[in-house]
């Protein structure tokens, strides 16, 4: 299928548990909405009814016949055009594409089929294809990309579930950055605070869920890019362990496996959703875990039981704990305390140059890759025209590295996960923040700046994620605290390899001990 793209310009321009359902008093997902639109269809779904669904309560209203698939794409559509113009979350619209799907599924009569049935989605504009539309990675370099010839292999899988992709979501040049901001794109804000970044590199994704426009958004983790924009947005953020959900059909793994696909949303149980429809071998792919016996969505009917929790406190960047960081930590022990887990101090046997040499050797390499490819297409070189500084840095310092360097940067990817899967032998999961500073302000991430002063600012952003992409383990961000001034603080939990089942009950635990879902920006 093909379909015209519309860039958007950064001017300004099958039932729930019950105990789920009783005790997540924030999942007004739907609940209280369901069976209302019967009424309300003639006129339009209203912007709050919209908002106040979740994706399971949406893809439960088309299954049902409460809503239609063009009542909820009208509505993402009426939202995007609304608020993307202060948030800069989507950078191009494929309506056209969705209007064709949905038109397709019409004609087969499948329009109420599949566990994402109806939900519009977004897709992050890095490394991930719709066909007929271009993917630009956030960089002038690939702004005339041509058409995708196909679509990638876990859009394609939520597409089978129901889902309707309509558009695509911002990103920093190649995802090399802690928030999304680029010369390509400008400045993407955070919904809680305009003049605050929303995270990276999927930080379009967060703000497009964090402003309403879809309940869930595809988004990508090669450092961190999931979790820290869904901390600094106050979202559920999971990096799925290495090879959980495919990478192809044209590469089966990003970053040799440190990069992964999963979404961003505002309930555990979408995310579970989005795991269950995504997760699963890829043909061609080498590599991959199989999936658990019960589905995601299931786990979250079974308590977690007594955890044993280990916590880490000290970033491996040496960043301190902002204030409003270090209390949301203090306060996560007290509520794990007081649902019964036991706490327990743990510090890292972890050579922080090591984690950060490895991981910068092989995204060096492959950045360089990307654009020798490009360069290839074009006939002719790149220049400091179509790249930025960080960019041109990166690309630099990547023209070193020999065979030997990306053999041993490798190797310590295999040695560092080995080491990570120590501490399970005693705990079930890590509980560490995601990122030792608050939400910082625009400008002062962008790849657009000097070396030095970029290293500086990155120091409190990266410190704790980054390990978990290299040890292939499983992490959540969860929306835990706010700050003083109002900003959210997202928490971190890791498992080890292969242990999203227990992330997802010990989230659903939280969540419906002190719901999160109803706090929500205001635009």
């Amino acid at each position: 299928m093909t379909a015209s793209t519309t860039t958007l310009s950064n001017a300004p321009p099958t039932g729930w548990p019950r105990r789920s359902v009783l005790k997540a008093g924030a999942l007004v997902a739907g609940i209280g909405l369901l069976g209302r639109f019967a009424d309300a269809r003639a006129a339009g779904l209203s912007a709050s009814d919209y908002q106040g669904l979740d994706a399971w309560a949406m893809s439960q209203a088309i299954r049902s016949g409460e809503l239609q698939a063009e009542d909820l794409l009208a509505a993402a559509l009426a939202r995007c055009q609304a608020v993307n113009p202060r948030v800069k979350a989507v950078n191009m619209l494929h309506e056209a594409y969705a209007r064709t799907l949905l038109a397709q599924r019409r004609s087969a009569g499948t329009e109420t089929q599949g566990a994402l049935a109806g939900v519009p989605v977004l897709i992050k504009d890095l490394n991930t294809y719709l066909e007929g539309t271009s993917t630009s990675n956030g960089c002038r370099l690939f702004k005339d990309a041509p058409p995708a010839a196909r679509t990638s292999t876990l859009i394609s899988r939520y597409e089978r579930a129901g889902a309707v992709p309509f558009g695509k979501t911002t990103c920093p040049e190649f995802g090399l950055t802690t928030t999304t901001e680029s010369m390509l794109w400008g400045q993407t804000c955070n919904p809680w605070n305009l003049a605050m970044s929303a995270g990276g590199s999927s930080g379009g994704a967060a703000a497009a869920v964090a402003a309403g426009i879809v309940p869930v958004a595809h988004a990508t983790d090669g450092g961190g890019s999931i979790r820290i924009p869904a901390s600094y947005c106050g979202l559920v953020g999971l990096k799925p362990s290495r090879y959980r959900t495919p990478s192809g059909p044209a590469h089966f793994e990003g970053w040799f496996g440190a990069s992964v696909g999963n979404v961003v949303s505002r309930t555990v149980r979408d995310t579970a959703l989005f795991l269950d429809a995504g997760q699963g071998h890829e043909a061609g792919s080498a590599y991959w875990i199989p999936p658990l016996i019960r589905p995601y969505v299931e786990e979250l009917q079974r308590e977690p039981g007594k955890l044993r929790v280990a916590v880490v406190r000290q970033s491996l960047t040496g960043a301190a704990l902002e204030p409003a960081i270090a209390a949301t930590l203090e306060q996560t022990i007290k509520q794990l305390l007081g649902l019964g887990h036991e706490v327990e101090e743990l510090t890292l046997n972890i050579d922080p140059r090591q984690l950060f040499g490895a991981h910068g050797t092989v995204i060096g390499t492959a950045l360089r890759t990307a654009i020798h490819d490009r360069e290839q297409v074009l006939g002719r070189a790149a220049t400091a025209q179509d790249l930025e500084k960080i960019t041109l840095v990166n690309l630099e310092r990547a023209q070193a590295t020999t065979g030997e360097d990306l053999y041993r940067a490798r190797q310590s990817f295999e040695s560092i996960g080995a080491t990570m899967e120590q501490p399970f032998e005693r705990f079930d999961v890590i509980l560490s923040p995601v990122t030792a500073n608050l939400t910082p302000q625009l400008g002062l991430l962008t790849l657009d700046q000097s070396w030095d002063s970029y290293a500086h600012h990155a120091m409190g952003s990266a410190g704790f994620t980054v390990l978990a992409n290299v040890s292939g383990q499983p992490a959540i961000s969860l929306p835990l605290g706010q700050s003083d001034s109002g900003l959210p603080v997202g928490m971190m939990f890791t498992a080890r390899l292969g242990g999203e089942d227990g992330l997802l009950r010990l989230a659903s635990q939280l969540e419906q001990d002190r719901p999160w879902a109803a706090r929500r920006a205001v635009l």
